[in-house]
């Protein structure tokens, strides 16, 4: 029998709680729960679930901070978070990519909604991990996919799982110019739903780690991946 996979579902409102953990278990995921972004974190690093969807605004330690916690730590940083939260515009989504987060549900819950978009971002998930293992080599960058680590300059960086398959994806065809939709597609895939800003977010974040010389901007049309 095939095993479902741990979903840890983080919220202070017991009644949201027990909402999306009906629903879950109804699907046959195994459901842990979490008040708290401190509470989630302890329990992230003891069952090792394959998703979190964890509300934003909580006390003790929110969401945000949670998510930039987990995404730091080597342990938990390939788990999926998505984030769950009745604050719906557009700079609270980019503040979640900015932390890390895979996607951003808004409340009031919908569950087959949100059990549609949970499946889809599972599905890519183990797509993206049984896919054919292969390093990439630009003379002083390397890109490992079965690690999901970026070695630059000698040093061994542990990026966020957006921010790495991004970077894996425009590398995989060096010169070539993506459109923001090819990007949109093949990143984050049709069923998840993503502002368009949010390429822009997670670019500059690479170019942080890595310098501005490897993703240029073509302006009007997308990115691309270029050796200078």
């Amino acid at each position: 029998m095939k095993k479902m996979p741990k979903i840890l579902v983080v919220d202070d409102e017991q009644d949201i709680l027990e909402l999306i953990r009906h629903a879950l278990n109804k699907e046959g995921f195994e459901v842990h729960v979490a008040a708290n972004g401190l509470q989630a974190i302890e329990q992230a690093k003891k069952i090792k679930p394959e998703l979190i969807l964890m509300d934003v605004m909580m006390p003790v330690m929110d969401g945000m901070e949670a998510c930039r916690q987990l995404k730091e730590n080597d342990e938990t940083s390939g788990i999926a978070i998505v984030f769950l939260t009745a604050r719906s515009e557009e700079f609270a989504e980019l503040a979640g990519f900015e932390a890390g987060a895979d996607d951003y549900i808004a409340k009031p819950i919908r569950p087959r909604v949100l059990l549609s978009r949970l499946k889809a971002i599972l599905r890519r998930r183990n797509a993206i991990q049984s896919a054919p293992h292969e390093t990439m080599s630009f003379s002083n960058l390397k890109i490992d996919r079965e690690r999901f680590v970026v070695e630059y300059n000698g040093k061994t960086l542990q990026f966020p799982r957006k921010e790495f398959e991004l970077l894996s994806f425009l590398a995989s065809r060096p010169g070539r110019v993506f459109s923001r939709d090819e990007i949109l597609e093949n990143v984050w895939g049709n069923e998840v739903l993503v502002v368009d800003r949010t390429i822009d977010v997670h670019v500059r974040k690479i170019r942080e780690k890595l310098d501005e010389k490897f993703i240029h901007t073509v302006k009007g049309v997308g990115y691309k991946f270029e050796l200078d």
